[in-house]
């Protein structure tokens, strides 16, 4: 079974039995394009957590990720206060009620 639908169907659940899910926060930069809840959705890994945040918002999917699927280089992912580490595929670890932020990545000198 495909994972991200397995997670629909078999939820993680925290200590507690309650069903485990990641939040995903886009930064005030980001919600200017347009509106952005903060949202929350299974999975073990970033690419899991932000496919199902996506499957309700393709546009911005888009504009975060490159057409393999890859991190675009202009934006930033931080997990629980780490950088991902995996841009190309985002297999990062999330912990079950962890926290992802999305973000325009600054550059300059």
């Amino acid at each position: 079974m495909d994972p991200g639908v397995a997670a629909c169907y078999f939820p993680r659940r925290d200590k507690r039995g309650r069903s485990a899910m990641a939040t995903v926060v886009f930064t005030a930069n980001l919600q200017r394009h347009m509106p952005l809840p903060e949202a929350q959705a299974p999975g073990a890994t970033v690419r899991e957590v932000l496919d199902g945040v996506f499957a309700a918002n393709g546009q911005m999917r888009g504009y975060v990720l490159d057409e393999q699927g890859a991190l675009r280089k202009h934006m930033g992912i931080i997990v629980d206060g780490v950088a991902v580490a995996d841009r190309q595929h985002l297999s990062d670890k999330v912990a079950p009620n962890g926290r992802i932020y999305v973000l325009q990545a600054l550059s300059g000198g």
